[in-house]
C-alpha cells in the first residue's frame, strides 16, 4: 500500500486588531454609570485602596482635559477602539447608535430593587393567612398564587396545576380541590385577581360589586360580558342598544361602568412599585435659568480625591532609592507602586469621565435652548447623537454611553437626556421640524377628533399635511405606538 504523503504549506495572513487597555475599558464602564453607580464606584475603590483617599466632601473639579493614559492615548480618542472593539464593520452599527431613535432590544433600562416593597404574591398570602385553610389547601394555594403573572392573571388550568402538584410534592389533589382554592383567590382583592382572561376578570369585579348594587347598570354590564364580549371587545358599541333591547344612554352607562374596571389587577401592586420607583430617580444634571441664561451643574457626592500622603512619600523613596532592596523590601515596593499606580489611573479616568459627560450635557443644552427656558416640546429642534459628537469631536459610542440612564433636572421636571434627540422632518416652510413637534401635533389633533367618528391614519396624514407636514402612513402608525395610541376602531367611544 502506498504510504499516504501529507503536504503541509505556510501562509501568512495580515489582520489588524485592537486592544483596549485596562483604562480605557475602565473609562467606558464608569461612562456608563449613572450618579448613584458612579457614586459607589468612588466608594468602592476608596475602601479597596488604601493609597487613595478623599480630600473633602466637595465635588470634584470639572475643569480637566487633555489626559492621556499610560500609553498617551487621550480617552476621548480611544472611543475609535471602542467602537471597532465593539463592531467589527462600521456597516453593522445599529441605527439607534446615529440616529434619533436611541433604543434597542439589548439596551434595557435598569431599574433598582426594591427588597423590601411588597408583591402581588406577598399581598396575596397576607389575606390567606387570615383564611382558615387545611394544609393541604395551603400547598394547593402555593401553586395557585406562584402561577399568577404580574397582570394578576393565572393562566394556567386547574387540571395543569394539579398535575404540577402531584408531580411535585406527591399530593393527589382532584380538579375540583383546585378550583375550590382559586375560587378562595378570587374573593380576595385585589378584585379580578386570579381570573384566566379578561372577561372574566371584568366579571369577578363586576361580582363584587353586585353584592351591594344589584342595579340595572350592572346587571346589563354583567349580560355585556356574558353574551355580546367580542362586540364590546371590538368597541362596536353603536350595536348595544339593539342587541341588549335597551336605550342608548342605557347602553351607554354599562359600558362606561365595564370601561372603569381594572383590566390588570396584578398593576395595583406594581403601580405603586412604578410610582416609587419614579421618584427615587436621581438626576444627574441640574439646570438653572438665570434671564436669559442656562447654568449647568453635575449633581454627585463624589469627594476629590488624592493619593494617600504615606504611599506618596514611599513611593518617591522607593523610585529614588538606587539601593539594592532585599526581598522583604521588594515585595512592600512592588505593593506600594501598584496600589499608587491603581489611585493615579482611577483619579485620572474619574475626572475624565465627569468631564466627558458635563461637556455631552452642555452641548446638549446648547441646542436645545429655548426648551430648557420655556419647557415646551414644540421648540425642540431636530438633533441625533452625530450632532453632538461632532461639536464635541468625539465618537458617536461616547455620547451614546454618556447619555444612557442619565436624567437632568429642569424647572419643567426631570428628563432623560434620551427623550432631547429627535429627528427632523422637512416643512412646507423650509425649516426642518422635530419628529416631538409632530408628536405633539398629532397628539393633539387626536384628542380634539370626534371620538364617535376617530379618525383612521389615512385622516391623520391629511390633517398633519394642512400644517405642513407631508408625512407617510407608516409614520403615524410608528409615532402612534410611541405615544400609545390605539388605532382608530379602539378609539371610538359611544
Amino acid at each position: 500500500m502506498a504510504a499516504q504523503v501529507q503536504h503541509l504549506s505556510l501562509s501568512q495572513q495580515q489582520r489588524l486588531q485592537q486592544k483596549l487597555s485596562p483604562q480605557q475599558v475602565q473609562f467606558v464602564r464608569m461612562l456608563e454609570m449613572n450618579r448613584a453607580e458612579l457614586e459607589e464606584a468612588v466608594k468602592v475603590e476608596l475602601d479597596d485602596n488604601p493609597a487613595l483617599e478623599a480630600v473633602n466632601h466637595d465635588n470634584i473639579d470639572l475643569n480637566f482635559s487633555g489626559q492621556t493614559d499610560d500609553d498617551g492615548n487621550d480617552f476621548h480618542e480611544s472611543a475609535d477602539d471602542i467602537l471597532r472593539a465593539d463592531y467589527s464593520d462600521p456597516d453593522d452599527i445599529p441605527s439607534y447608535r446615529i440616529t434619533a431613535n436611541n433604543t434597542s432590544p439589548d439596551e434595557e433600562p435598569l431599574q433598582p430593587v426594591l427588597a423590601s416593597e411588597t408583591s402581588i404574591v406577598d399581598f396575596l398570602w397576607e389575606q390567606l393567612g387570615e383564611r382558615n385553610l387545611s394544609d393541604s389547601q395551603k400547598i394547593i394555594a402555593d401553586y395557585v398564587v406562584g402561577n399568577i403573572d404580574s397582570n394578576g392573571y393565572l393562566q394556567r388550568s386547574p387540571a395543569a396545576i394539579a398535575d404540577d402538584i402531584a408531580f411535585q410534592t406527591g399530593l393527589l389533589p382532584s380538579v375540583s380541590d383546585v378550583i375550590d382554592v382559586i375560587d378562595i383567590v378570587h374573593s380576595l382583592d385585589p378584585p379580578g385577581i386570579g381570573a384566566a382572561n379578561l372577561r372574566e376578570c371584568l366579571l369577578l369585579q363586576l361580582q363584587r360589586r353586585s353584592d351591594v348594587n344589584t342595579s340595572e347598570n350592572v346587571t346589563l354590564a354583567v349580560k355585556i360580558l356574558n353574551k355580546h364580549f367580542e362586540e364590546f371587545y371590538k368597541k362596536h358599541y353603536d350595536r348595544m342598544p339593539t342587541l341588549l333591547g335597551v336605550g342608548k344612554q342605557q347602553a351607554a352607562d354599562a359600558i362606561a361602568l365595564i370601561r372603569s374596571l381594572n383590566p390588570k389587577p396584578g398593576n395595583v401592586i406594581s403601580d405603586d412599585v412604578s410610582s416609587y420607583l419614579s421618584q427615587q430617580i436621581i438626576p444627574d444634571f441640574n439646570v438653572d435659568i438665570e434671564g436669559n441664561s442656562l447654568k449647568l451643574s453635575l449633581l454627585n457626592s463624589i469627594p476629590e480625591l488624592q493619593i494617600e500622603h504615606t504611599f506618596s512619600e514611599m513611593y518617591s523613596s522607593y523610585s529614588l532609592s538606587n539601593a539594592k532592596l532585599n526581598r522583604q523590601q521588594a515585595e512592600a515596593a512592588s505593593f506600594v507602586k501598584q496600589k499608587y499606580d491603581d489611585a493615579a489611573n482611577f483619579i485620572r479616568i474619574l475626572r475624565q469621565t465627569t468631564s466627558t459627560l458635563y461637556d455631552v450635557a452642555a452641548s446638549i443644552l446648547n441646542r436645545q435652548k429655548q426648551f430648557f427656558l420655556t419647557g415646551d416640546e414644540m421648540t425642540l429642534r431636530p438633533m441625533v447623537l452625530k450632532d453632538i459628537a461632532d461639536d464635541l469631536s468625539i465618537d458617536i459610542s461616547v455620547v451614546s454611553r454618556a447619555t444612557a440612564g442619565k436624567y437632568i433636572n429642569t424647572p419643567w421636571g426631570v428628563f432623560p437626556l434620551k427623550f432631547f434627540f429627535n429627528e427632523g422632518l422637512a416643512h412646507s416652510r423650509g425649516e426642518e421640524a422635530s419628529s416631538r413637534e409632530i408628536q405633539s401635533i398629532l397628539k393633539q389633533i387626536i384628542s380634539d377628533e370626534n371620538k364617535r367618528q376617530p379618525l383612521s391614519d389615512e385622516q391623520l396624514c391629511n390633517a398633519l399635511r394642512r400644517h405642513g407636514y407631508d408625512i407617510a402612513r407608516r409614520t403615524i402608525a410608528k409615532y402612534r405606538k410611541i405615544l400609545n395610541i390605539p388605532v382608530a376602531r379602539l378609539r371610538r367611544e359611544v
